[in-house]
């Protein structure tokens, strides 16, 4: 008999007592028993409500755990490599997409307030290149190219004027463009309303298309019987 059970043992028989034990039913010992171990003195070791409820957390942890190992591939090692990968995933899209800001509501102007001429623009996106500020970069060329075409005749100075109007508008008389030049659009308009987060490479394809730009004859026919149409 254990320790526990001889305590019990003697605490109904009243200790090591000379008087002979008395017979009792089965449910009068029962109800005895129970009265006896509802005493606080057995259960001052028990774990508290807290410890209960962790560890009956932790064995939920540990029981979820079990069942996606054995439905993976490779078990355990499986899991992991698993869990691994889509952490990798996430860290990558986050980098290439950027912290979103906000989404995009309408698309904005080209321009701000302040005119500036095309040479102006240019060297303002030399400039944050220089410095890596590759949105604001992107931003300027962008700029640079659509003033441009207006210095060249081939869009006409319009206040308001979105990036995408003026890609399409463009694309009229530089049809061999018109493909970059919705390209370049979009990329001004993630970094400027979209929240992304430009790189040297978008900096790079606008840069080269606004050099481009300026080396290409505009197909003028095209464009007066485009407007005729």
């Amino acid at each position: 008999m254990s320790e526990a059970g001889g305590f019990i043992t003697a605490r109904l028989l009243g200790g090591a007592s000379a008087t002979p034990p008395v017979d009792i039913g089965r449910d009068a010992a029962r109800e005895a028993a129970r009265r006896e171990l509802s005493d606080p003195a057995y259960h001052q070791n028990d774990p508290s409500l807290l410890q209960r409820a962790l560890n009956k957390f932790w064995d939920w942890v540990g029981s979820l755990f079990d069942s996606a190992s054995g439905a993976a591939p490779g078990g355990p090692l499986g899991l992991i490599a698993i869990v691994l990968a889509v952490i990798a995933l996430i860290a990558a899209l986050w980098w290439r997409l950027g912290t979103p800001r906000r989404a995009v509501t309408s698309p904005g102007t080209v321009f701000d307030d302040r005119p500036r001429s095309a040479s102006e623009h240019r060297a303002a996106a030399e400039a944050h290149a220089e410095a890596r500020r590759w949105n604001e970069a992107v931003q300027e060329r962008m700029r640079a190219l659509v003033r441009s075409l207006e210095e060249r005749a081939l869009l006409d100075p319009r206040p308001g004027r979105t990036a995408d109007e003026a890609a399409a508008e463009a694309g009229v008389p530089l049809p061999g463009h018109a493909d970059r030049l919705r390209l370049a659009a979009r990329s001004f308009d993630d970094v400027t309303y979209g929240g992304r987060t430009a790189d040297e490479a978008a900096y790079t394809r606008l840069r080269d298309l606004d050099q481009d730009l300026a080396r290409t004859r505009p197909a003028l026919s095209e464009a007066i019987h485009g407007g005729a149409r």
